[in-house]
């Protein structure tokens, strides 16, 4: 099931992939497609598998995110056809297909770059060879990565972090700017 903002003739289409505990409907992916659409770019929302049956736990294992990605891909018309990204998990799921898919841009909120607390375990490795035009959008707030600890990464020179000041991981009171900036971003490309 998919859930469409925007016109169905723009000239962008973005898939947005929620993140491990807020459904497609939560308020930051609302407001995220509601101003992406406002903007003229189709915005196309879709849940993981654990997501769509509402089942508590855990998130579907990577293998099933990644293959569920890449279904959503195909049925929008392919990776040229698409600029892909989500929020958390969901971004960086999508992070590790883009290439792969041939994805127009990579756009991600709130990219989890370790673990809360655990930064000696970052999640960036393949994030160094990435090729795909990329925008990650990013509070000095998140527990799952600060800026001191974002510049020490290696990243690909296709990457952009833009870091709205006080945001958190749910970019809180950020969440339009940030959708003001990807808008930005998509229609560059």
């Amino acid at each position: 099931m998919y859930l469409t903002d925007g016109p169905a003739n723009a000239n962008h289409t973005y898939i947005l992939a929620h993140g491990a505990g807020a459904p497609m409907t939560s308020p930051m992916l609302t407001t995220i497609a509601q101003t992406l659409a406002g903007g003229g770019i189709r915005v196309v929302r879709f849940e993981f598998p654990y997501m769509e049956k509402k089942k508590k736990g855990p998130p579907d294992r990577q293998p099933v995110l990644l293959d569920t990605w890449r279904r959503v891909i195909d049925e929008q018309g392919g990776g040229p056809a698409v600029f892909i990204g989500g929020t958390s998990m969901g971004g960086r799921m999508a992070s590790m297909i883009a290439d792969e898919v041939g994805a127009r841009a990579l756009v991600c909120f709130s990219y989890p770059w370790h673990p809360p607390g655990k930064p000696e375990q970052p999640r960036t490795a393949h994030l160094e060879r990435l090729r795909t035009p990329a925008l990650i959008l990013q509070g000095t707030r998140d527990p799952f990565g600060s800026p001191e600890e974002v510049a020490s990464y290696k990243l690909s020179p296709s990457i952009r972090v833009s870091w709205l000041e006080g945001g958190d991981h749910s970019l809180r009171r950020r969440v339009s700017e940030a959708a003001e900036l990807a808008r930005a971003f998509i229609v560059s490309v």
